[in-house]
C-alpha cells in the first residue's frame, strides 16, 4: 500500500462550500456598508431560491462591477461586495454606475455561495435599460430564449430587479470557467 498526499481524483477545494458558509463567513460582510462612489449609484435586489422555488436563507453572493472600480477609489476593495441572504433569500446590492455608457457590459459579475451548490457558480448581470444589450459579446453567447435571466429589469430610477433561480425551468444561466 502506498501513501499519497494529493486528493482523491475528482475532488476538490471547492467541496468546502456547504452547508454552513454563511457561519463562517459573518465577519466577512458589512451589510450596512454605505457605498461610497463618485458616481451615481442603483441597487439590484432579489431573492435567491432553490429548485422547490423556495428562498434560500444561508447563500452568500459576492459581485465583482470592474466598471465601477474607478468611482469607488476610497474602498479598500473597490466594485466588490459580498452578502449574505436573510431570512426570506433576499439580497440587496447598490452598484456605482459608470460615468459612460455600459455599451454591453456586465453592471455586476456574480459568483454564488450556497447551500446544496457544492461547486460555487458564476453569472452576470446587465441593467434592462442598456441600449447596448443587442450587442453584449457576453449575452450573444446565450440562447435569446435564456438571456433574460441574466438582466436586471428596471423599478425606478435608482431601483432593478434580479432574481437568482439555481434550478428549474427559470434557472438562472451560470458561465463554466475552464
Amino acid at each position: 500500500m502506498t501513501a499519497t498526499t494529493s486528493a482523491p481524483a475528482g475532488i476538490t477545494s471547492s467541496q468546502t462550500v456547504g452547508p454552513f458558509p454563511h457561519e463562517a463567513w459573518r465577519w466577512a460582510f458589512d451589510a450596512t456598508a454605505k457605498v461610497d462612489s463618485n458616481a451615481p449609484t442603483v441597487f439590484i435586489s432579489g431573492v435567491i431560491r432553490d429548485g422547490d422555488g423556495k428562498p434560500i436563507d444561508d447563500a452568500v453572493i459576492e459581485i465583482w462591477s470592474p466598471e465601477a472600480a474607478a468611482a469607488e477609489s476610497a474602498h479598500a476593495i473597490p466594485g466588490f461586495r459580498r452578502m449574505p441572504s436573510d431570512d426570506t433569500g433576499a439580497f440587496r446590492f447598490e452598484v456605482s454606475l459608470p460615468t459612460s455608457p455600459m455599451q454591453g457590459k456586465p453592471a455586476m459579475f456574480v459568483t454564488v455561495f450556497a447551500r446544496g451548490v457544492v461547486k460555487h457558480q458564476f453569472c452576470a448581470v446587465f441593467l434592462s435599460d442598456d441600449t447596448g444589450l443587442a450587442d453584449s459579446a457576453i449575452l450573444n453567447q446565450i440562447p435569446p430564449a435564456r438571456r433574460g435571466t441574466l438582466i436586471a429589469e428596471k423599478l425606478t430610477d435608482r431601483e432593478y430587479r434580479w432574481d437568482i433561480w439555481m434550478q428549474t425551468d427559470k434557472e438562472t444561466v451560470f458561465f463554466d470557467y475552464e
